[in-house]
């Protein structure tokens, strides 16, 4: 039985929270993210609870059991895929391909999705540098760090950008920079994109 788009919603921002954490994922993040009240949070958390997707504990917060990660991870693996199949083959912009994406992977089927990961050559990774999680859901670590961590001066490969924000992207494409350049850090003219860029940007040193 498939389920509910608020269900894959709430697992999907489950797991992305809870990415590079230690404990429970709280309650006030989720609400946050998918911007909710913390009671309309609550009561989802407690019904992913109930259906085994998650453990929810009052006040403290939410993790995803094994079943909820595969739930979660289904999601992502539809969501990565569009977004490379509307980029590379309809020529999408990347600044607008998350927002298309984001509708588009609760309704496809495990028959488009086979075939669009197909015509694309089983890929890794979507075209902001995310990796895509595989058919039986394993997906890759992530050994980047923020640009954030790097000195001025030092080198590093550009390999991933977050999707989420539609102007940061139109930036990075004006100037033909996307996963896989080659950058070296330095102070920028301009002071709010480069804080916006710093914030964003993930890099292999």
């Amino acid at each position: 039985m498939s389920n509910s788009k608020a269900i894959e919603d709430y697992a999907k921002a489950v797991y992305v929270l809870g990415i590079d954490r230690d404990g429970l994922v709280p309650t006030g993040e989720v609400a946050v993210r998918l911007g909710v009240t913390p009671a309309t949070a609550t009561a989802m958390l407690q019904k992913l609870a109930e259906l085994g997707f998650a453990e929810y504990v009052p006040y403290k917060g939410v993790a995803l059991t094994d079943a909820g990660e595969r739930v979660a991870l289904e999601v992502i693996r539809h969501h990565r895929l569009l977004e490379l199949f509307l980029a590379e083959a309809l020529e999408m912009p990347w600044d607008r391909v998350h927002a298309e994406a984001e509708v588009l992977e609760h309704v496809l089927s495990e028959e488009l999705e086979e075939l669009i990961a197909a015509k694309l050559g089983e890929p890794a990774l979507d075209p902001h540098g995310d990796p895509i999680p595989d058919r039986d859901l394993a997906i890759s670590a992530d050994d980047s760090v923020a640009l954030t961590d790097l000195d001025p001066g030092e080198e590093a490969v550009f390999t991933r950008v977050s999707d989420s924000d539609a102007s940061m992207l139109r930036y990075l494409a004006e100037r033909a920079i996307q996963p896989g350049a080659s950058l070296v850090v330095t102070l920028g003219h301009n002071a709010s994109a480069v804080t916006t860029m710093v914030l964003m940007l993930a890099v292999q040193p």
